[in-house]
């Protein structure tokens, strides 16, 4: 054998053997997930939307077998919890709990600090709630067709409240009022609770609410319930009619709930974190927690998810436009 073979077969052996050490020496890439998740929730603790966070949270940690950790990132409409998200590493473990807030901000905040549809991607829908409309007790009308009828008669007499101006029961009432052709005068309060205070009292006529928290009144007979803002009827208030089915086909007043990641996160990972959410969102026990309180739960792919968030930001845009909503 020359010198210059055994020169090359040494130097191949020598290839080979550095291969080998390396592949051994590298540690083999950690299957997602392997450390915490975090779940950015852009509301205070306590809430209706806080309370659906921390069980999807608490679910989807034991399908992916690693702690999912709520935070509550208030203030802004939701825009500082978004832009927190949208700036994180594209890693999947930080993740955003999004409501309608979503596709509402772009026509109501100038100069989002992020592109709401290029900067997050869409994992899945998890739970819906349908609004309620719903009057004081001592308005002159007992069902959706009468309210109508007397709005119409009476132009700006009837007033409606709303959690604050830009909030979902503002910005679905009027696209109600649009589609209906009538006026009724809008009076925006800081919060739910105040906004619920003065509707039992009578100071305001009706308001966009939901059953979890307008079943007690209804029970009491302080409030009494208009029609659901749904395309099909809640099991919960079988006999209240549908917006849709009273003469405005198609309409829905909804609070969905999401998760959306930061944009560029991996393919796989985005179809992880689906799959874990189908496999519980369509579980009877998972059902059940959210049911009584009127949630529906949701468990839509990226696609359709993206198609809803693109499908309302332009909607929203032309109800503030038309009615000329400005926000707090």
């Amino acid at each position: 054998m020359s010198f210059s073979s055994s020169r090359s077969r040494w130097i191949t052996i020598m290839v080979v053997i550095g291969t080998m050490a390396l592949s051994m020496s590298s540690p083999a890439r950690a299957a997602y997930p392997d450390q915490p998740i975090r779940l950015v929730v852009p509301f205070p603790a306590g809430g209706t939307v806080d309370f659906v966070a921390r069980l999807v949270a608490t679910q989807l940690g034991q399908q992916l077998a690693t702690p999912v950790v709520v935070e509550n990132l208030p203030g802004a409409g939701g825009t500082i919890a978004t832009a927190r998200v949208a700036k994180a590493p594209a890693d999947g473990y930080t993740l955003l709990f999004a409501t309608p807030n979503h596709t509402i901000n772009p026509s109501l905040v100038p100069n989002l600090p992020f592109d709401t549809e290029k900067d997050l991607a869409p994992v899945s829908l998890v739970a819906e709630i349908p609004e309620l409309l719903v009057a004081n007790s001592s308005q002159p009308f007992n069902n959706f067709a009468e309210f109508v009828a007397y709005a119409k008669v009476n132009p700006d007499k009837l007033n409606y409240a709303s959690a604050g101006n830009g909030t979902l029961p503002h910005i679905t009432m009027e696209l109600l009022l649009q589609r209906l052709g009538t006026r009724v005068t809008h009076v925006p309060y800081r919060g739910a609770a105040p906004a619920m205070n003065d509707l039992l009292g009578g100071v305001v006529a009706v308001k966009m609410d939901t059953i979890a928290t307008a079943t007690q009144h209804i029970k009491s007979g302080r409030l009494k319930p208009l029609a659901i803002a749904s395309l099909q009827r809640s099991a919960l208030m079988p006999d209240v009619p549908t917006v849709a089915e009273s003469g405005i086909p198609g309409y829905q007043g909804i609070l969905w709930m999401g998760i959306l990641a930061p944009a560029g996160t991996d393919a796989a990972r985005i179809a992880s974190l689906h799959k874990a959410i189908t496999a519980f969102a369509r579980t009877a026990a998972f059902q059940g927690k959210l049911k009584t309180d009127g949630v529906n739960t949701v468990a839509s792919d990226p696609a359709s998810f993206a198609k809803l968030i693109h499908t309302e930001i332009g909607q929203w845009a032309d109800v503030v436009r038309k009615s000329n909503i400005k926000a707090d």
